[in-house]
């Protein structure tokens, strides 16, 4: 049956009765609840394995030659300044750092203020190390890293169990 609109000068126009939308393409898939954003499916296992494999293999000095070239470049960067990746890190900017830091040995801590000293100098002077000087440098020899994995590890538990982090971000 068809259903009657008056027009606009007051005559009843007949309407198509409604129809079901139409039916998807085989490449489509029909959109499930809570997914409105369409959302593409997660990958499935076997290519995720390809780009873990891909990422293990882009960021390996020892298998990427670009990454090779990338880790001489900042290598070289470092030690015109007798700097280490480690002292990069920012305390100010993670909190998990400024832990690490605290808990290392106050030599390992004074050594690294006087690194980032040295380095601010050489900065300010436009200068690098002597060469005798910088080829005793070792940019990537790590004194954070363990006790950084420690921290993580322990904050990772923390939020697991539910409790309060040790830290917080608090403005003075």
């Amino acid at each position: 049956s068809l259903s009657c609109d008056p027009g606009p000068r007051g005559k009843p126009q007949p309407q198509p009765p409604p129809t079901s939308p139409p039916p998807l393409a085989k490449s489509q898939t029909p959109k499930k609840r809570g997914d409105e954003r369409g959302s593409p499916p997660p990958p499935p296992p076997r290519m995720t394995s390809m780009l873990s494999a891909f990422s293990s293999w882009f960021v390996n000095p020892r298998r990427n030659p670009l990454a090779r070239i990338h880790m001489l470049t900042i290598s070289n960067r470092l030690k015109n300044y007798g700097l280490r990746y480690d002292d990069l890190y920012d305390p100010y900017f993670d909190l998990d750092i400024k832990e690490a830091l605290g808990r290392l040995p106050r030599e390992v801590v004074d050594a690294r203020h006087q690194r980032l000293k040295r380095a601010m100098d050489l900065s300010m002077k436009h200068q690098y190390l002597p060469d005798d000087v910088r080829a005793l440098q070792t940019p990537f020899k790590s004194y954070l890293s363990d006790m950084l994995a420690l921290v993580k590890k322990e904050a990772a538990e923390r939020k697991a169990l539910g409790a309060l982090p040790l830290y917080e971000r608090t403005l003075p």
